[in-house]
């Protein structure tokens, strides 16, 4: 999702603010992925499914890295990449895809 250089500074420093309010200290935001993942998101499945899928892939990150500041940011970083290419994956598949697209008999769950 592009977006102009005055909004990525706008973008840039509310997820700033708003790490600091949630007191997550040294996040660094990939704020490209998280548009390119909610743009595909919403053209694959339908609009409201972009900040479902960003929502998440940010949860399954912070369930893999760690918790608080155990991980470091290289771990969240992974943990992000991670979870995004599934997202990216299942998004590729169309709204109907994917793996529970027979139900749940084929999944862990």
């Amino acid at each position: 999702m592009a977006v102009s250089d005055d909004e990525a500074q706008v973008l840039d420093q509310w997820s700033h603010r708003l790490a600091q309010a949630l007191q997550i200290l040294d996040l660094k935001v990939d704020q490209a992925l998280l548009l390119d993942l909610a743009r595909e998101s919403a053209g694959s499945v339908i609009h409201a499914a972009a900040p479902v899928t960003t929502f998440l892939v940010g949860y399954a990150a912070g369930l893999d890295a760690g918790s608080g500041s155990a991980g470091s940011r290289e771990a969240s970083a992974a943990a992000v990449e991670k979870a995004a290419r599934t997202a990216f994956q299942l998004c590729s598949q169309g709204h109907d895809g994917g793996p529970a697209a027979g139900g749940w008999a084929d999944t862990a769950q």
